[in-house]
């Protein structure tokens, strides 16, 4: 797509993918090879010279929301959410590294014994290092989705845009699985998606990456190679920008 530009404009961004795409096809929890493929493309993306940080979901555990609406208090939920996070940031550590490429999880929630604490400055000395980087523990607060949690990291670590890992391969008029006639966007901007209502990211995030500037690049992680293609602009993907 001609709106994405050359592989390069593209130099450091943050991934943002859900808990349920390293689920796969598994009814719960991780899927084996579907962990490797996705760490295989973070790799591969570094190798290519991008600085890559990723920030990850936790609903193949635990989603706060659910658990707010199953009668634990919607705080504590998110807090339980959070962990989730973690113990994904952890197991795509490994498999990063598993790909020969290094790799550090850093968590929003202190927990020394089990990772390092984020901070701004130490995600920077990872990237230069060429280590990917795994931002797990949401924003660390609750009440703020990881949507919003990628768009937060990509304005601190003055990244060039946010890739939007998603199931479908960009943004429809409606659900494409639900509704045949839905079209896709080629390209959208911040205040059309918050306007459309559009629920591939929540507001707050659309509203933060607005302020920011950031373009926000939505695609499908379904096939290999997909953050490749979303780097490079060859894959089918809507682009949201200023």
């Amino acid at each position: 797509m001609s709106d994405h530009a050359p592989t390069r404009r593209y130099r450091r961004v943050v991934v943002k993918l859900s808990g349920e795409a390293l689920q796969g096809s598994a009814p719960h929890g991780l899927d084996a090879a579907t962990l490797a493929r996705i760490a295989a493309d973070l790799a591969n993306a570094a190798a290519a010279g991008h600085e890559i940080a990723v920030v990850v979901g936790g609903g193949n555990f635990f989603r706060g929301i659910k658990g707010a609406d199953s009668g634990i208090e919607r705080a504590r939920a998110d807090s339980i959410g959070m962990l989730a996070t973690v113990m994904n940031g952890l197991a795509l550590e490994q498999a990063v590294e598993g790909q020969g490429r290094a790799a550090r999880c850093l968590s929003a929630v202190p927990m020394p014994s089990v990772c390092e604490s984020f901070s701004r400055r130490a995600a920077l000395h990872h990237l230069d290092k060429g280590r990917v980087v795994i931002a797990a523990g949401g924003t660390g607060n609750p009440f703020f989705t990881t949507d919003t949690g990628a768009v937060l990291r990509a304005a601190e670590l003055s990244a060039d845009a946010v890739l939007k890992a998603t199931q479908v391969d960009g943004v429809y008029t409606a659900d494409p699985k639900r509704d045949s006639s839905a079209t896709r966007y080629e390209r959208l901007t911040h205040d059309e998606a918050i306007a459309k209502n559009l629920a591939v990211m929540d507001t707050a995030a659309f509203a933060l990456a607005r302020e920011n500037k950031i373009p926000i690049i939505v695609f499908s992680i379904a096939e290999e190679g997909a953050i490749a293609g979303a780097l490079a602009g060859t894959s089918r993907a809507t682009l949201v920008a200023p």
